[in-house]
């Protein structure tokens, strides 16, 4: 091996590949420690020119800065986004650098539509659950009220969408929105009403039952005022009313 001049070349070039890559690995790893590239600054921001609402420096400082580690080179930019959506009302972050010692976050804040269930979780106009202070939510105006299996909580808000929209007709709003375990339908409305809509059984069951209520609702005032409680409107060929001391059927079997 030794008199083979090609091969000592060859080992000789390849020691000092290595040692000059050590060396240039050494020199960046001490530039990368230098106290100018400590993090300085980490700028918070919404997605476009949206205000953050909810998010503040203070709940900032006590979820998100502590998990931060590193410095500009070092900081473990997933990490960081991770440690921004542990924040109360954060639906997604991300992360940027901005040379030579600041950390840019763009976030995009949750918009609370309502409360989901009974454990005091909230659910945004997008359909998302998440966890954040009640009072702060209902500091921008009523809460809608939603429940039903888990993972349905896209279908209901979605739901809730049409009713607002195929109720207009007689001026009245859902104020609660609810999917049971069997996948049936119930709305209160903003009158204290509750209507009972059952389960779907074609793309148009649910706006049918409803046409059939707004149809005959005016008449349903005139006679009884504000005395209704409840309407269920699972019949097929009518419905079944309960009012302030009095109870109203009609012929059919629920659906």
């Amino acid at each position: 091996m030794w008199h083979d001049v090609r091969m000592l070349n060859a080992t000789t070039n390849a020691l000092l590949g290595l040692l000059v890559l050590s060396l240039v690995a050494s020199g960046l790893w001490w530039v990368a420690q230098r106290p100018m590239f400590t993090l300085k600054t980490i700028r918070i921001e919404g997605v476009g020119e949206i205000h953050l609402r909810h998010v503040n420096p203070s709940t900032v400082r006590t979820t998100a800065i502590p998990r931060i580690k590193g410095n500009f080179f070092t900081a473990n930019l997933d990490a960081v986004r991770q440690a921004f959506e542990a924040v109360p009302w954060v639906r997604k972050a991300t992360v940027r650098r901005e040379w030579p010692n600041k950390l840019i976050v763009t976030i995009d804040e949750h918009e609370a539509l309502g409360t989901w269930g009974e454990d005091g979780r909230l659910v945004s106009v997008k359909g998302d659950v998440f966890t954040a202070n009640l009072a702060e939510a209902e500091e921008d105006g009523e809460l809608a009220e939603f429940s039903g299996p888990e993972g349905s909580e896209k279908e209901v808000v979605a739901r809730y969408r049409e009713l607002q929209d195929w109720f207009k007709a007689i001026s009245l709003a859902p104020d609660a929105v609810q999917l049971s375990g069997r996948y049936a339908w119930t709305v209160r409305l903003n009158n204290g009403m509750v209507v009972e809509l059952g389960r779907e059984q074609s793309k148009t069951t649910l706006k049918d039952r409803v046409d059939r209520l707004i149809a005959i609702y005016p008449q349903l005032v005139m006679r009884l005022q504000d005395k209704i409680e409840s309407v269920d409107m699972r019949y097929p060929n009518g419905l079944a009313l309960k009012a302030q001391g009095l109870a109203f059927g009609v012929n059919g079997r629920k659906k």
